[in-house]
């Protein structure tokens, strides 16, 4: 991996506001072109594409950020609310990162789309044990969740159709989900 210098504070905020404003654009239309991008966050379509040489390598930007942006989030939470709180919030949002990937996911090559997915797995995995490991601690969830396992039910929860009756469908399921995960 290339040693990179750390980035000016303009070019770093630049670069945020793209992935944010792709990340709208894209969800919305995958086809959604570069240069709308660029003018809709406000830079030229030569700094989009200093930071992001090609679609792909926004598209792929856009959900590693998004998946960071969650398992940081994730000591946030736990710091607020109890486990079983903190894991369905924590779970809604993820749902709602896994339909962007799958909204951008005609955007990337089979390698590309197989590579993010690995990619973020483990962080994913460690956060999932991390919410399992608080919930035994406090006795809200039961010992001996396996995080793969989890993640695998929780699947459930974003192959839901889209619109309303889905998200109502969506939280009934994740109600089901964890209740079997209650001590």
């Amino acid at each position: 991996m290339p040693n990179r210098e750390p980035q000016r504070s303009d070019a770093q905020a630049n670069r945020t506001r793209i992935l944010e404003v792709a990340r709208d654009m894209l969800t919305e239309d995958g086809d959604a072109s570069l240069n709308s991008i660029a003018k809709k966050a406000g830079v030229g379509a030569g700094t989009l594409y200093r930071h992001f040489p090609n679609r792909e390598a926004l598209v792929l930007a856009v959900y590693r950020h998004e998946v960071q942006r969650l398992v940081d989030w994730a000591t946030e939470l736990l710091a607020e609310d109890p486990p079983l709180v903190a894991m369905r919030k924590w779970f809604e949002r993820l749902a709602g990162y896994i339909r962007i990937k799958r909204g951008l996911g005609d955007a990337l090559t089979a390698a590309n789309h197989d590579a993010i997915t690995n990619e973020t797995y483990g962080p994913v995995i460690k956060t999932i044990a991390m919410f399992l490991h608080a919930g035994e601690q406090d006795h809200t969830i039961r010992p001996g969740l396996n995080p793969d396992d989890v993640l695998l039910m929780m699947g459930a929860v974003w192959r839901t159709p889209a619109g309303q009756e889905g998200e109502n469908q969506a939280s009934r399921l994740l109600d089901l989900i964890l209740e079997a995960f209650r001590a």
